[in-house]
């Protein structure tokens, strides 16, 4: 792969519903140039872009992998993307390093969510982009239909190549003088013609439909011809914004500048990086500074990858994706450039966790290498979370869905021979007091030698802060020094409260009398006093347990609304109100109980076939309805027992 610059380089994404074609599209297009000579296939788990030994155990792709195609002296990076939307991670990767996208449409399922989704995307992401259907060769498929679905379903501005009337009334829109031409009857100039087709396709205002079978290999060379002639040039893009508003021009003669877009954790090269040149040239062996981690980063192994395919490269110029191996500090999200001309590039976008799971070894004493193999997944897929519960004392794993989070607990076992297993989640609850109490807390203790006496008085009563103290002593009832002692040993009390031994908040204690001895007085038998003093004071003042309240923002498409609605009704949720959507839809503000949320994720997918969408956060803790707290009390007391 010798010879290519930024005009004969081609960056696009494969995007689509999962099954569409994307991976067998590109074992045609790898056939028709001679690349190999027979078409894998995903079922026999023998294709070029799923390599990896749980995609070939799956049979579908879920992660982002480069196929480079030589065809007519063009290199076309084709960048395959996961069609599950779990892996919503990889596409964003992906889309960082490309100029365009095609989206593949299975013809004989017609547009299906995956569809919507990956349009969506390019619209996110301001990304040039094509239909490709794929599967012609299927029985019954109507081509046409199909192609009048995605008119009626994206509008006017998708249209076949073939269709010049189509075509020259979309072209006449991307420019005003071309517009009075289109509206005089006057013909465009080849030149007009051809620019207006360009600019219309870069600016998304012109999606073209392209039609293939890969299984019969028709259709693939035109797609090819296609993405040479109609996706933008990796050399002719735009500057590029760094995080603080300067620009890097994509010029091979700049300095250097790499974007880490993809990291790869090979359990036997370590870890890969893939890196799209955005300018100058990239040698292997220079040295290049990280700007986020601020050190120096040396190219000591590069390569182009296909598949898992290694091709030499020795060099490489802006516009080109190439892979490096044993880069120290770099990860997804990271700028590569010069010392003396430090930039840094904005990082990939990636979804907050939809879905956690409460995980633990399988074996004992294996915490370290679970946390150790995750870390090491997390650097392969940011989009992962990964967080310890100090409440509950319960690692979670977060994601996008069961499928994600499954992978990953299966490439724990495979590539860190570590196993765990889901447990279930703990809510943490908390506890507070709703009156007040009086009360003393004394400890005397007796036993041959020096002795322990303590003695305190304490008033209790709710607070707006997690915790007030005070104290209101005269007379030298108690040495002002032990007043330390008595406050921390209510502190470490709240750790645990009397109803279901939850972290206790928003108390206010004032210590106002008690007792010493000359002799047996001591810090810790304050401290053990204060102890006593919060237990007897914490049940007479009509304790309650609270819960965790989340705020949840979703997006819903209006024809699913009254089920989410409903289905949040059901959850002890409330619906705070609701703002429709630029693109279509609501979005539904609700609060609602953690303990109702757990598996939201997984509801809301199959409530509105995948279409809809949420984020969650934290709002407060709210006291346990009694009838539940009841339960919640009981079930801890059985355990203590």
């Amino acid at each position: 792969m010798k010879g290519y610059n930024g005009d004969t380089i081609r960056n696009v994404a494969l995007l689509g519903h999962g099954g569409c074609g994307k991976t067998t599209f590109l074992e045609a297009a790898l056939l028709s140039t001679g690349v190999i000579s027979r078409l894998g296939k995903v079922e026999d788990g023998n294709t070029v872009s799923d390599y990896d030994k749980m995609e070939i155990e799956k049979g579908y792709s879920i992660s982002a992998s480069i196929v480079p195609v030589e065809y007519n002296k063009v290199k076309i990076n084709f960048v395959d993307t996961p069609g599950f939307f779990d892996f919503v991670g990889e596409v964003n990767s992906a889309m960082a390093a490309v100029d365009a996208a095609f989206i593949l449409v299975d013809a004989s399922a017609g547009i299906q969510v995956g569809t919507e989704k990956a349009w969506n995307s390019c619209k996110h992401f301001d990304m040039p982009k094509m239909f490709v259907l794929s599967k012609t060769d299927k029985e019954n498929v109507d081509v046409d239909a199909v192609i009048d679905e995605l008119k009626a379903k994206f509008g006017t501005s998708v249209v076949t190549l073939d269709d010049e009337d189509a075509l020259i009334e979309v072209i006449a829109e991307t420019d005003e003088e071309l517009m009075e031409k289109y509206f005089e009857g006057e013909e465009f100039t080849e030149e007009e013609y051809n620019k207006g087709l360009m600019n219309g396709i870069a600016s998304g205002n012109i999606v073209p439909v392209l039609t293939c079978s890969s299984i019969k290999g028709e259709g693939v060379k035109e797609v090819l011809d296609a993405a040479i002639k109609y996706v933008p040039a990796a050399g002719a893009h735009a500057a590029y914004k760094t995080v603080d508003g300067k620009e890097v021009a994509a010029d091979p003669n700049g300095k250097p500048v790499g974007f880490v877009f993809k990291t790869i954790a090979d359990p036997f090269l370590g870890k890969i990086n893939l890196v799209k040149i955005v300018a100058g040239k990239f040698t292997t062996g220079i040295e290049l500074y990280n700007s986020r981690a601020e050190k120096a980063e040396k190219l000591g192994s590069m390569f182009y990858l296909r598949g898992k395919t290694q091709g030499e490269c020795p060099s490489a110029v802006a516009g080109d994706i190439v892979a490096v191996a044993k880069l120290q500090y770099a990860q997804t999200g990271d700028t590569l450039c010069e010392k003396a001309n430090p930039v840094e590039l904005p990082g990939v976008e990636f979804p907050q966790p939809a879905l956690f799971i409460a995980i633990e070894p399988k074996a004992k004493g294996e915490d370290e290498k679970v946390g150790t193999g995750i870390h090491k997944l997390m650097e392969e897929d940011p989009s992962l979370k990964l967080e310890r519960n100090v409440e509950t004392k319960q690692t979670l794993l977060g994601g996008q869905g069961e499928i994600q989070l499954g992978i990953i607990t299966s490439k724990l076992k495979d590539k860190f021979g570590v196993e765990v297993q889901s447990i279930p989640q703990k809510i943490a609850y908390r506890e507070t007091i709703k009156g007040s109490s009086d009360v003393q807390g004394k400890h005397k203790k007796q036993s041959g030698g020096a002795g322990q006496y303590g003695d305190v008085h304490i008033r209790f009563s709710p607070s707006q802060e997690e915790f007030e103290f005070s104290e209101e002593l005269f007379g030298g009832s108690i040495p002002k020094n032990y007043v330390p002692a008595i406050e921390k040993g209510l502190i470490e009390s709240m750790q645990k409260g009397p109803l279901a031994g939850c972290k206790v908040v928003n108390i206010k204690a004032v210590l106002y009398d008690g007792s010493y001895h000359d002799v047996d007085s001591n810090e810790m038998a304050f401290k053990i006093a204060a102890s006593l003093a919060f237990k007897k004071g914490i049940v007479e003042a009509k304790p309650c347990l609270l819960e965790p309240v989340m705020k949840v923002e979703i997006n819903v498409p209006d024809e699913y609304m009254g089920d989410v609605m409903g289905d949040m009704n059901k959850r002890r949720g409330k619906i705070l109100g609701m703002e429709p959507q630029a693109g279509g839809g609501q979005k539904l503000m609700a609060e609602a109980p953690q303990a109702e949320l757990f598996d939201y994720a997984i509801v809301l997918r199959s409530m509105t076939q995948a279409r809809g969408s949420f984020v969650m956060n934290f709002e407060r803790y709210e006291e346990v309805p009694a009838h539940l707290a009841d339960k919640i009390i009981k079930e801890y007391q059985a355990e203590q027992e």
